[in-house]
């Protein structure tokens, strides 16, 4: 059996819930170090785990070469820290959104390729059992072209998720360097390119900070995109859905309608023009107050045992990425956005 010895930096609250457990029922991974700069949630980690506990990703990079780095820092150190272990001969699982800027994540994959270690995004949203379905669904040809679409995530803020509540460098600009659409929205614009197997063309963004009180990172955002292939649509994330969670996508096609994500049931619906209905159960999509696995884990680990490209690439990311920031860029100009 292979075994990959896996190093994750920054030991919050994505780590804590989700990059940590799912690596510790893997059979193919074993943990060697774990990195923050609260040392004491490091050793904490280190301790229950077997690994070694650091407050420096370069001094634990240096010391334990590990074979894979979980990078789930803040979005201002997602660049630098993969760079750097790229550099030292690992692959890298870095956390959405990929980079703060297209150059960051240009020098990124840049940096995988020229180490020839792999790099993958964590969009987990396109391994949720629905969207899996969903996809086929489309794939199928049943529902014919896309035409009109809207995808929304949204939830009450990162207050209850992070580790840090309130106090949570997502609320501090440099360090999060965008909020909602960081958080939520790049989510949605690669959920969109994936189940449309198609690229973002146009986008015009409004964006702001409507209730979040002390930050000057977005908590909304409602942005209208423009598909290559014409299809026109909706992109919402917010942090001010107080009532609950919202992660649903609505695609009006040619010959009829599929809902995901918007009956507790069954996670997808089809609506026929022909007054056919399909109800499909295919298991949840993950919330922040019920964590399904997110299948993201073990993609990158079964890539790095079977040696095969991830899907979920650094290219990809910088794609989906490359949305959210024209959406930034029309709100500043008030312009729409060719990408």
């Amino acid at each position: 059996m292979t075994i990959i010895n896996v190093a994750v930096v920054g030991c919050g609250a994505i780590a804590q819930r989700r990059h940590i457990p799912e690596y510790a029922v893997n059979p193919n991974v074993n943990f060697v170090a774990f990195v923050d700069p609260i040392f004491e949630r490091a050793q904490e980690l280190a301790d229950q785990y077997g690994a070694k506990a650091y407050a420096s990703y370069k001094e634990m990079l240096r010391e334990v070469k590990p074979d894979a780095v979980s990078v789930c820092t803040p979005n201002y150190l997602h660049a630098e820290v993969t760079i750097a272990a790229a550099n030292a001969g690992a692959h890298v699982l870095v956390e959405k959104p990929m980079a703060s800027t297209d150059e960051e994540a240009a020098a990124m994959i840049a940096a995988a390729k020229k180490n020839g270690v792999y790099l993958m995004v964590g969009h987990n949203q396109r391994l949720m059992p629905p969207h899996v379905k969903a996809k086929a669904i489309l794939s199928s040809g049943i529902l014919g072209r896309v035409l009109t679409f809207r995808t929304s995530f949204g939830h009450p803020g990162p207050e209850r998720w992070s580790v840090d509540g309130k106090g949570s460098w997502f609320f501090r600009k440099p360090e999060a360097i965008m909020g909602a659409m960081g958080d939520l929205g790049v989510h949605k614009s690669d959920l969109i390119r994936y189940l449309l197997n198609d690229e973002v063309a146009q986008v015009t963004g409004f964006i702001g900070t409507l209730d979040k009180e002390g930050t000057d990172v977005d908590d909304n955002a409602t942005c209208l995109l423009r598909m290559k292939s014409g299809a026109i649509g909706t992109l919402v994330a917010s942090w001010t859905y107080y009532k609950g969670e919202d992660n649903s996508t609505v695609l009006w096609c040619e010959n009829g309608v599929m809902k995901i994500g918007t009956d507790p049931t069954d996670q997808i619906i089809v609506e026929l023009r022909d007054g056919s209905v399909e109800r499909h159960n295919v298991g949840a999509i993950s919330t922040n107050e019920k964590q399904e696995s997110s299948g993201v884990i073990d993609a990158f680990i079964g890539s790095l045992v079977t040696n095969t490209p991830p899907s979920i690439s650094g290219e990809e990311g910088r794609k989906s990425l490359a949305v959210i920031l024209a959406a930034f860029e029309s709100q500043a100009t008030g312009k729409v956005i060719s990408l």
